[in-house]
């Protein structure tokens, strides 16, 4: 499983075929609107177009996206993160660096089987990481990022790990994808078969008609 914040080793382990990639475990205070740890910032107050908190683990994209900002250092900002000592980056520090971007640039998104993406997010080819891109992002304007900005705040609660109670939730998003895998499975007690060789749950729902479990705006 890999989260929203890249883990502490120099390569990644994740595995697409048997992996799931679930949110970081944030502090909801951190931007729930009535607690208000760290406020967001107006577009115009924003230093950098965009900011990548991550390491590179040996990874092409993420190599290339730190060498990037090292050409365009008051567009792009990837600073080294430290997991220890006194410069280790906390989470009130690291949301600050965050809300500092119009974009945060992110290798890996969890819950892509739930999620329309194109909805709140850009998906860039890794091939194609350079100044073009840096270009793409100054080209689209400040309404659009606002657009998208406000439909992600809709969907913040699959983000959160909020009480069972909760009708949406970081826990129910996790709990779905990982039902989808194990249903994949011929050998699973959830999953059968049709004649046409269509997969089937105990309902004998089609595997293509499921609905996550939470209801989405």
């Amino acid at each position: 499983m890999e989260g929203d914040r890249t883990d502490k080793k120099d390569t990644s382990s994740f595995n697409t075929w048997k992996d799931i990639i679930i949110p970081g475990n944030v502090d909801d205070r951190m931007t729930k609107t009535e607690d208000n740890l760290v406020r967001p910032l107006p577009l115009s107050k924003r230093r950098y177009l965009a900011n990548y908190l991550g390491r590179a683990q040996g990874k092409v994209g993420r190599l290339q996206l730190i060498e990037l900002a090292k050409q365009f250092p008051d567009k792009l900002e990837s600073p080294e993160l430290k997991f220890s000592g006194p410069d280790k980056l906390g989470r009130i520090e690291y949301f600050e660096h965050l809300r500092n971007a119009k974009f945060c640039l992110a290798p890996q998104l969890p819950f892509q089987n739930v999620l329309d993406y194109r909805q709140i997010s850009i998906k860039w080819p890794s091939t194609r990481i350079g100044p073009q891109m840096l270009e793409y992002l100054e080209s689209i304007p400040d309404e659009d990022i606002e657009r998208m900005i406000n439909r992600g705040r809709q969907l913040r609660c699959l983000w959160v790990y909020a009480p069972e109670s909760e009708p949406c939730s970081a826990l129910r998003g996790i709990l779905w994808e990982l039902q989808r895998k194990v249903r994949h499975f011929h050998q699973s007690a959830e999953t059968f078969w049709l004649h046409n060789g269509s997969l089937v749950n105990r309902n004998l729902v089609e595997f293509s008609h499921w609905k996550p479990p939470m209801l989405l705006p």
